[in-house]
């Protein structure tokens, strides 16, 4: 009998931690998405030399436009949600769904910090802890492929089919690149986890340089920001949108159809920097930073309380998440567009020879140093 109350006991602690956990951390994925939608039209005006949104106001309260993303909310409640008469009824609603849904399970396996004790109980700071989470990260990802294909197809649009047409074509192919730059990763950490590809970044290389992915794997690095960028579609990338000449897959949709695709587009943009983060620069890792507190190469040492440890840790991933959607938005507003000729030569002809050199590569330094 004292044995079935404890394992309710634990379920219902698991059940409590995980609902906890996706509140806290998916809530703060979409307020972090709206502010992407201020940012973007930010960084946008600084570069073109413009004052940037700035009227929307409560009470003649502008903030700087930070009241821009609650009225473009309400705008797409308002708007008519219209339906194209030759239009696939039912997929035409589902498409939508397919391209947020999958992004957004994707945050399910990001860990966001180490772990943390409350009431005696470890809590692991990652929603769903998956051994195999990387190879989930582009099972989950490629689903994303179906959003666009069939808000395109199920329009009914010949325009909006070509803008699937050259999306799928552009996922399926870029999907590949971005699977292969991250094998030289699993190699030589010996996970396909992404906490254990956490916590294996925070070992030291020569006895004070951190081993993150950046520090092992420079060319996966370039190759992997490039073909998620691709994977994202935006500028230089935004050949399914391209509306100075086929307008997009998503033309027919209006209303929060027409958001669902948008919110999914800035979505993408915290994976992807989230992703960098985890798998590059250390995830939730602090250099030289431990259980216990700071402990410098030269053995001075500053302990530190556990929650503050863990509070730091949460801090790092946070930053470097910021930072790299900053940069994601830098470079949409600073590339211009490729022809889709150029697209594809540089995912087949350029990217895959290289990630398969970087693979090679990485096989061979394991062996030379005798890690095979």
């Amino acid at each position: 009998m004292t044995a079935t109350l404890l394992a309710h006991k634990d379920l219902l602690l698991f059940i409590g931690a995980a609902a906890l956990k996706v509140l806290v951390f998916l809530n703060g994925v979409m307020g972090f998405t709206a502010l992407l939608t201020l940012a973007e039209r930010k960084v946008s005006a600084l570069m073109q030399d413009r004052v940037g949104p700035n009227r929307a106001s409560i009470f003649g309260l502008a903030l700087n436009g930070l009241f821009h993303p609650v009225a473009d909310g309400i705008k797409m409640l308002v708007k008519e949600d219209f339906v194209p008469g030759r239009a696939d009824k039912l997929l035409f609603a589902l498409a939508p769904f397919f391209a947020l849904v999958p992004v957004m399970a994707l945050f399910a396996l990001i860990p966001f910090g180490d772990y943390v004790m409350v009431f005696g109980y470890r809590l692991d700071l990652v929603i769903a802890q998956v051994p195999l989470g990387v190879f989930l990260v582009l099972a989950l990802s490629g689903l994303a492929i179906y959003g666009v294909f069939l808000g395109g197809w199920a329009s009914g649009n010949n325009f909006t089919l070509l803008g699937a047409l050259r999306g799928a074509a552009q996922m399926v192919s870029y999907e590949v690149v971005l699977g292969l730059t991250l094998v030289g990763l699993m190699m030589i950490y010996g996970t396909a986890g992404l906490q254990d590809l956490v916590r294996a970044q925070g070992k030291l290389l020569f006895g004070f340089v951190p081993a993150w992915g950046i520090v092992v794997q420079p060319l996966g690095f370039v190759l992997f920001l490039t073909a998620a960028i691709a994977e994202n579609k935006r500028t230089p990338f935004d050949l399914v949108e391209g509306e100075s000449e086929i307008i997009g897959y998503f033309m027919e949709y209006s209303s929060m159809r027409f958001a669902a695709f948008m919110f999914s587009e800035f979505v993408e943009i915290i994976l992807v920097s989230m992703l960098s983060a985890t798998l590059f620069f250390g995830g939730w890792q602090v250099p030289y930073l431990y259980d216990t507190g700071f402990v410098l190469p030269g053995g001075a040492a500053l302990p530190l309380n556990h929650y503050l440890v863990a509070a730091l840790q949460v801090a790092s991933f946070s930053a470097k998440t910021v930072f790299f959607s900053w940069f994601l938005l830098v470079v949409r507003w600073t590339l211009p567009r490729f022809r889709f000729d150029q697209l594809m030569t540089l995912c087949w002809k350029r990217l895959l020879p290289l990630a398969l050199f970087n693979i090679l590569l990485t096989g061979a330094a394991l062996l030379a140093l005798g890690k095979l």
